[in-house]
């Protein structure tokens, strides 16, 4: 990486799927990315398929279910560069399987671990280094599926998609992103959640499914506002989404 990059930007969960197509896309921008990777031979891998293309990034070992490894990944950007502009909290998964009501609790609270317990300990223990950028930009990747509209509205494009855990979790990352944001207003830190939109990755292939180039779209425009961009929104790649 550059000396002295002038955006240095964390993608979680970047070795596949939009996380990996985000942090190529921010590259291309001249952001000097970091791969957030829980498996670090795959994000060195990752580093070497972007090297070749002349991008500017690097990986660094990052499991946000593990606090070990949070505060090592932390440690290791402030002592390389002793700030962070952007995150993007990319890092996600679901594990609904049936009905709501058969659920096993143990999948709940695995689920919570990941989606927001894991994006609220990287958030908080990287504030810290985005406290020192003159423009500190924080991306929740969120869903569709965790906008109460979404549920409840029979005339809304997921109505009948039934992932209640996953739209449960969403729904409450949604809400940590406006209490962030209000926190965080007068620092000039601008804190969103971004709806990819139905993507094709190896884990969705349904008919229709966009591709990752599409689906980065709203993290890498929502990372890179301007100082008079919004803050505590949610939104898709065509601007506001209803909550």
């Amino acid at each position: 990486m550059k000396q002295n990059p002038s955006l240095i930007a964390l993608v979680t969960g970047a070795t596949d799927g939009i996380g990996k197509e985000t942090a190529r896309q921010l590259a291309e921008k001249g952001v000097a990315v970091i791969i957030g990777a829980r498996n670090l031979e795959k994000g060195q891998s990752v580093v070497a398929e972007f090297k070749a293309m002349g991008l500017d990034v690097e990986t660094v070992q990052l499991d946000i279910t593990d606090e070990v490894s949070v505060e090592q990944a932390a440690q290791t950007v402030d002592a390389r560069y002793g700030r962070l502009d952007i995150l993007v909290n990319n890092a996600g998964m679901s594990v609904d399987r049936g009905p709501l009501s058969e659920l096993p609790v143990q999948d709940l609270i695995a689920l919570f671990e990941t989606n927001v317990f894991g994006t609220f300990r990287t958030t908080q223990r990287f504030l810290p280094l985005i406290r020192r950028s003159g423009h500190g930009r924080i991306v929740n990747v969120t869903s569709s599926l965790g906008s109460l509209w979404t549920m409840t509205d029979e005339t809304s494009p997921y109505y009948q998609v039934s992932l209640p855990s996953y739209a449960a979790s969403k729904a409450v990352l949604n809400v940590l992103t406006v209490q962030l944001a209000r926190e965080l207003k007068e620092s000039g830190i601008k804190v969103n959640a971004v709806e990819p939109g139905l993507t094709a990755t190896r884990y969705i292939t349904m008919p229709g499914a966009q591709p990752v180039e599409v689906g980065a779209e709203a993290s890498v425009h929502y990372a890179l506002i301007g100082d008079d961009g919004p803050t505590g929104g949610f939104f898709d790649r065509h601007g506001p989404y209803k909550w």
